[in-house]
């Protein structure tokens, strides 16, 4: 299908001379000829949010309720056009878009725009005077999402901005820009007033780098690497604009022995999900002694039956790695691994009969074992198919081992315990902890990361605290007239 390639700023769409071409990891095609923004197009874009901010702040929370459900119902007549579309754009399993991160696109706006009308604070006394607490709209927002999940994840921080009242610009990621653009069409379909929600395309250092450095901007969200988080930071520290950070993880999956087996290895295997480009993946697999040799064999006669192909097949189980350089810096972290000693029990390097059939970048599901807090594969985020196995002796030592990452976005634990499960998730150090489960999300909780993996929480009303300028106006219980 058609997607308009060019930014989306003030209501109207603006092409430039620069272009950079995106391209689909499925088959390594060029799919699309996209408008390079830079420092000019970032100036218009927050020009036009903030003069947008004006009216747009001063609309009452009812009228930007109804207005992003109009939105939410846009994206839900187009589930089916987003889903091919991003599939096409970052190889991630078309029946996963269809069925799940699209109505989640739709969700993240309802969700935001139906909790301002829970957004209060009951008043309170101090010696007679009345406190009354107001969350009030912010300014320019700057929203830099990520390629793993790229409307998804931009939609969990542009639905509470555009409904806390603040104006946005989005940079999406260049290895994956064409639903943001579709999502501008959809917003300004449903009546968004223009230079309310806009669109800069481009690369990290010619477009990202401006808007988080933008003095108009007052709030930057920033999902991605720790590296680029702290130049974003720098920017933002300049301006002393506050900042919501999603960053990465290198999670635990704690497998007592009094676990459930069947449950701990369909855990396990679904760490494999989006060919392991999944912030909060349980990469470390942490097993405790009495039940290591059963568990290793079963998940790796479960692990070893995924599909892996084109990302479009209802059967397959697994797409490519987005983009030619992250198939080759995944590619170098299990070199690296093997050089060091690390022993490959599953997989352990490129699908090369697919790669050659297709053009595409196919990376093998891959397991680790005989690895040690030292090595660079058991500390550093890979960020693809690739996991490790270890053990562990003792509850003590399952949680020391959990913890012994600079990381902490995120752990999951299998136990057969209730008394352990409370004792393991209150001793673990991350933002999500997850028990006999994974990956179930309520927009409600907070969410965020631990060490390295993030500041801040957002969801529910932790969002539209980061959002708006919360504000206590206290008034004297005399001299009225």
């Amino acid at each position: 299908m058609d997607v308009d390639t060019r930014h989306w700023i003030g209501g109207r769409r603006v092409a430039n001379a620069d272009t950079f071409e995106d391209v689909s990891p499925l088959d390594g095609e060029v799919i699309a000829v996209v408008s390079r923004g830079g420092t000019a197009e970032v100036d218009a874009a927050v020009a036009a949010a903030k003069d947008a901010f004006v009216g747009w702040s001063r609309t009452s929370p009812a009228e930007r309720a109804e207005l992003l459900r109009r939105v939410a119902a846009g994206i839900e007549a187009r589930i089916e056009d987003l889903a091919q579309v991003e599939t096409r754009d970052n190889g991630s399993l078309l029946r996963s878009h269809r069925r799940g991160v699209m109505p989640r696109v739709a969700m993240n706006i309802r969700f935001f725009a139906d909790h301002l009308s829970s957004l209060v604070h009951s008043d309170f006394d101090t010696r007679g005077h009345r406190n009354h607490v107001t969350w009030d709209p912010a300014g320019v927002t700057a929203i830099v999402t990520p390629w793993n999940a790229p409307l998804m994840l931009a939609t969990w921080r542009i639905g509470p901005a555009l409904a806390a009242g603040n104006t946005v610009v989005a940079k999406p990621p260049e290895w994956a820009p064409l639903t943001a653009s579709l999502f501008a069409d959809i917003a300004h379909e449903a009546g968004l007033p223009a230079g309310v929600f806009n669109v800069v395309q481009g690369l990290g250092n010619e477009a990202g780098a401006p808007l988080v450095a933008h003095p108009d901007v007052r709030r930057i969200c920033f999902t991605g690497s720790v590296p680029t988080s702290i130049k974003v930071g720098e920017s933002a520290a300049r301006n002393v604009t506050p900042v919501s950070f999603e960053l990465g993880g290198k999670s635990p999956l704690l497998v007592f022995d009094d676990a459930d087996l069947d449950l701990a290895v369909d855990l396990a295997v679904e760490q494999f999900d989006n060919s392991g480009q999944v912030c909060l993946a349980a990469v470390r697999m942490l097993v405790q002694d009495g039940i290591y040799d059963e568990f290793r064999a079963r998940f790796l006669e479960r692990a070893a039956t995924l599909v892996q192909g084109d990302s479009r097949d209802e059967g397959v189980d697994l797409g490519p790695l987005v983009s030619k350089s992250h198939f080759e810096r995944v590619d170098g972290f299990v070199k690296r691994a093997v050089a060091g000693g690390a022993e490959v029990i599953l997989g352990g390097g490129p699908n090369d009969e697919l790669n050659v059939a297709t053009g595409g970048f196919y990376y093998r599901p891959t397991v680790f074992e005989g690895v040690d807090r030292t090595m660079e594969i058991t500390c550093q985020e890979v960020f693809g198919p690739v996991l490790t196995l270890q053990g562990f002796s003792t509850e003590d030592d399952g949680i020391a081992m959990a913890n012994d990452t600079d990381y902490g976005l995120a752990a999951t634990i299998v136990t057969g315990s209730q008394e352990r499960a409370e004792r393991v998730a209150s001793a673990v150090r991350a933002g999500t902890v997850w028990v006999n489960c994974f990956f179930v999300r309520d927009l409600s909780a907070p969410f965020g990361g631990s060490g390295r993996s993030g500041i801040g929480r957002e969801g529910g009303t932790w969002s539209f605290d980061f959002y708006c300028d919360v504000k206590n106006s206290v008034f004297a219980p005399k001299g009225w007239n």
